[in-house]
């Protein structure tokens, strides 16, 4: 590994479900064992409800507040709270505000920007302004490739 400075903008951006997630630091770049994005979440954004196999998660929320579920158990997360997400618990995360929530999520081991990056929206169609549209093919596309990444996404009727 060699020493590595990302400014602000910089990072492989990937629009995935309405949220954008910019990969600061690759698995690639950490000999895999960890991995930092910065995720921007549109007010209604978020994921539905999942588990991780293979990586914790740690949030770190810099801008606005989330509602987060985690095994059966809802909280809000604001600005500079931090939140772990062990492999293996179902969560969630929606904003439920009115303004972009910004958060960095460290991942570990690293692998998860692979999925982001995989099933990202072509780059162009979005931007930090303008988040990307909730695409049901993608949806599928991420629905066909999750287990692969070790990520089992839970049915809302779950």
């Amino acid at each position: 590994m060699t020493a590595l400075i990302r400014n602000p903008g910089d990072g492989r951006m990937a629009g995935v479900a309405g949220d954008i997630y910019t990969i600061k630091v690759s698995g690639s770049e950490t000999g895999g064992s960890v991995a930092l994005i910065e995720a921007i979440v549109p007010p209604g954004g978020g994921p539905p409800p999942h588990r991780h196999t293979r990586e914790d998660e740690t949030f770190y929320i810099l801008d606005g507040e989330l509602e987060i579920v985690a095994d059966g158990e809802k909280a809000t997360a604001g600005t500079g709270a931090t939140v772990l997400l062990p492999k293996g618990s179902v969560h969630q995360f929606k904003n439920s505000g009115k303004t972009a929530a910004r958060m960095l999520i460290l991942v570990a081991p690293a692998g998860l920007e692979e999925f982001f990056a995989e099933v990202s929206q072509e780059p162009g169609t979005f931007s930090e302004n303008n988040p990307p549209a909730i695409d049901p093919s993608q949806i599928e596309k991420m629905l066909a490739l999750a287990p692969e990444y070790g990520l089992e996404i839970i049915p809302p009727d779950h």
